[in-house]
């Protein structure tokens, strides 16, 4: 599979379905792993990293998940190709930084990206949309059970996984959720939250991770605790904290609607009018108004039929995916103008917001997590 190739295929997990899907964007399981006796890649010299490359990358492509898979050195990708991977979360900004002794495998779906020698000898992650801890945990188990057959992974009876970051070490796992809470910015109950999540052992990001900002109100929960507990505790655990913060999104969305409605409806329906007509918009800004056009598909003042192209449009209108699609260096401020364009583009279609259906359609509770 080329990059070209990947680049024209959305991923899965942007489909806009699964379980709570109105609120959970996607659900993501990351394993860090390490082969025994081997440096770390931080501390690796140039000839022991691309040693371990050369046992680890085979193996990995050699899965059945990663049949026709994207396996590139990172070397062998541009700056650009690169960030297009970050703005798809499908490698780390560290990672991306990485050149010779380096390399990204992915399956065709991008659902299972698997990085060589990025802070761990691996590092692989399963994505799915929607809520799926647990599926998605499952089959990322299925991958990593194949690998440590082929592969000899450094592993003490006593602390679990040994990893580069001692914050890993245990069970060598990160499960996250990334959540879209618009409701619970606009009534600033959001600090109140991450406040309450942080208490109990979780860790609450931006966009892209940690020391990122939350733009379009999206935001990562994470466990941070690697050891001292089971894979299945940590997820069942982080799962039903994400169910909670679903319940006090729907009802700060319940609450504006009946005690704040017009405040609700002036954002929906600026979102709309700027996003149809602006002729320059940043990044930036562009989420943050794309984040208030997929509440108005929840809420139903949009067909349902919108939710697929909004959610494309967050993808899409980051900077690197612009930059390699216009094919050419743009300026800033041409990117502000093509973002802006293509932006129009696609909601040209869009009828006008529907506040009045919204009361026929009130938002609804969705049935618990289906795993």
């Amino acid at each position: 599979m080329k990059f070209s190739q990947l680049y024209a295929q959305p991923s899965e997990w942007l489909r806009g379905e699964g379980p709570h899907h109105q609120i959970v964007v996607s659900s993501r399981i990351r394993l860090a792993r390490n082969l025994k006796s081997h440096a770390f890649p931080g501390w690796a010299k140039k000839a022991e990293r691309l040693q371990i490359l050369e046992e680890v990358k085979p193996r990995v492509e050699d899965l059945r998940e990663m049949d026709d898979a994207f396996s590139e050195f990172l070397q062998d990708l541009s700056p650009l190709e690169k960030q297009v991977l970050v703005e798809r979360h499908l490698i780390s900004r560290e990672h991306a930084a990485k050149g010779i002794g380096s390399a990204i495998v992915m399956n065709r779906k991008q659902s299972l990206s698997i990085m060589v020698n990025e802070e761990d000898h691996l590092r692989m992650q399963s994505m799915r949309p929607g809520l799926q801890l647990k599926a998605t945990f499952k089959a990322l188990d299925k991958v990593d059970t194949e690998l440590e057959q082929k592969l000899d992974y450094a592993f003490s009876a006593k602390l679990g996984y040994l990893t580069a970051c001692p914050t890993n070490v245990g069970t060598g796992m990160r499960a996250s959720a990334m959540v879209h809470l618009p409701a619970l910015v606009l009534s600033e109950d959001i600090n109140k939250i991450i406040q309450a999540v942080n208490k109990i052992g979780l860790a609450v990001r931006g966009l892209y991770g940690e020391g990122t900002e939350a733009m379009g109100n999206l935001f990562q929960v994470s466990n941070q605790t690697t050891l001292g507990e089971k894979e299945e505790e940590i997820i069942s655990r982080l799962n039903e904290v994400i169910e909670r913060i679903i319940e006090n999104e729907q009802n700060a969305r319940q609450i504006l609607l009946q005690k704040k409605p017009h405040t609700l409806f002036d954002q929906i329906g600026r979102a709309y009018g700027i996003l149809t007509h602006a002729y320059s918009i940043n990044s930036k800004e562009a989420l943050n108004l794309l984040s208030f056009m997929k509440l108005g598909i929840d809420l139903s003042f949009f067909p349902e039929d919108c939710r697929v192209i909004v959610d494309e449009l967050f993808i899409a209108t980051q900077p690197a995916h612009l930059q390699l699609g216009s094919q050419q260096k743009l300026t800033a401020e041409e990117r502000d103008a093509l973002r802006a364009r293509i932006i129009r583009d696609k909601l040209k279609a869009f009828p006008n917001p529907d506040i009045d259906k919204q009361a026929e359609n009130p938002p609804r509770k969705e049935a618990k997590d289906d795993e």
